[in-house]
């Protein structure tokens, strides 16, 4: 096939779109975030991005990647899509193991799961997708994607549906005053993609919070469902989400969620009476415990106990050894809580977090996985159950509940109350062990 028999064959097209998404085409810069409501035709419009910019790269390794919060989300939402939309172009190839499909002029467009992000640490993006960026790590971007896109000069698109304050509203609001960037909300009230009735019948199917999220695309509306996200709404409300100071005279404790093959998170505490400042939280993955042991001994902080969870103990296969006895050879005094009821745990953190003040900035990250940590949805049933969902959120929910465990605290002194003692600056002795 010629050149031009072959170019002329790549411009034939299956997608129509909507006057709203050919505007939006036309639209996007090099960085881009998109914050649309449910049916407004986001995963369309994002495939056919990415093979429009495809199609048109003139580098013979041109790559695009399609990112969604699971790989399994990937494949059921955006791979049909791919495959048909490309289909009409003669000389495609496709791994349906591997979720690439490359086009004739060399490109490729992939698609993976944000859950094993580190996957594709190393490769590089002519053009990225991110879907559902809400529900991702928000470590995927910066660490991970955003290197990716620095030898070629490559494009990003974040769109997705918002899911509370989260790093989805932070990057939001950030797009809208960078110019490099560009951002806009496409509530479904605004768009007419959706007609009246619908919209009508929607609201009375759901909460007023639930179609204020999924439709009307409102950050404000709390996650369905979240075990803290009330709490926290409260604590920013009274002002105790915000910057927290440490008190270098009080030992610092630290709460820990050791991962496997995954991320381990630790958050960082003060006690002052019934006052809890949090001040610090710092989360890795796939690093060794000497990488903890020395991102501990870098922070100027005098520590009291590690609270750890009670598989700690449990011996290795490899070295026959318990993490426990590793984290005290690496000079970590750890403390080994008695385990307890996941439910007992959540209620424990309600409890605790009413008593918090909490470093917004250093916090960022574990605050934004507190948020979103939720039960699991049962969607046969239409409910919640019992377990919480395992994601992303987990390691710092988990770790924040083993601090909640951990705590015990003596009354302020004199009567006291916690606001007035952290203005004061007032040291004392807060644990009791």
């Amino acid at each position: 096939m010629t050149q031009a028999r072959r170019q002329a064959a790549m411009e034939v097209q299956l997608y129509a779109p909507r006057p709203l998404q050919a505007r939006l085409h036309k639209q996007l810069q090099r960085f881009n975030v998109l914050v649309a409501h449910r049916r407004f035709g986001k995963t369309v419009f994002c495939i056919n991005e990415l093979i429009a910019k495809a199609a048109a790269n003139p580098r013979p390794d041109a790559r695009y990647g399609y990112v969604a919060p699971l790989l399994t989300q990937a494949k059921d939402v955006a791979w049909h899509y791919l495959k048909r939309f490309t289909a009409p172009i003669p000389g495609i190839k496709a791994s349906e193991t591997e979720l690439w499909i490359d086009l004739p002029n060399g490109a490729r467009i992939r698609l993976y799961g944000a859950d094993n992000g580190d996957r594709v640490r190393g490769l590089y993006f002519d053009g990225v997708v991110l879907d559902e960026y809400a529900q991702m790590n928000p470590r995927i971007w910066p660490e991970i994607v955003r290197p990716m896109l620095a030898d070629r000069g490559g494009w990003a698109l974040f769109i997705g549906t918002p899911m509370g304050r989260n790093h989805f509203c932070a990057l939001y609001e950030q797009a809208r005053e960078e110019a490099e960037w560009f951002a806009q909300r496409f509530p479904a009230s605004e768009t007419g993609i959706l007609c009246e009735a619908e919209l009508a019948a929607a609201r009375r199917a759901m909460s007023a919070q639930q179609f204020a999220q999924e439709f009307e695309c409102s950050f404000a509306a709390g996650v369905p469902g979240a075990y803290y996200a009330e709490l926290l709404e409260q604590a920013e409300q009274e002002g105790r989400i915000g910057r927290v100071p440490w008190e270098p005279k009080l030992p610092v404790i630290t709460a820990w969620d050791l991962g496997i093959g995954d991320a381990t998170a630790i958050w960082f505490a003060q006690a002052i009476g019934r006052e809890i400042r949090i001040i610090d939280y710092y989360e890795a993955s796939g690093a060794a415990l000497s990488h903890y042991a020395k991102r501990l001994s870098e922070l100027p902080y005098a520590y009291g106990d590690h609270l750890l969870p009670h598989d700690v103990e449990v011996h290795e296969l490899g070295s026959g050894i318990t993490r426990l006895e590793t984290l005290r050879q690496l000079g970590i005094k750890a403390r080994v809580l008695r385990p307890n009821a996941i439910e007992d745990g959540i209620e424990g953190v309600r409890n605790l977090i009413p008593r918090c003040w909490i470093d917004a900035e250093k916090c960022a990250r574990g605050l934004d996985a507190l948020r979103l940590y939720r039960p699991e949805f049962d969607a046969r049933r239409q409910v919640f159950s019992a377990r919480p969902l395992h994601d992303w959120t987990s390691h710092a929910a988990d770790a924040f509940r083993y601090l909640a465990s951990g705590l015990k605290l003596k009354q302020p002194p004199d009567g006291m109350m916690p606001g007035a003692m952290m203005k004061e600056g007032r040291g004392y002795d807060p644990f009791r062990w």
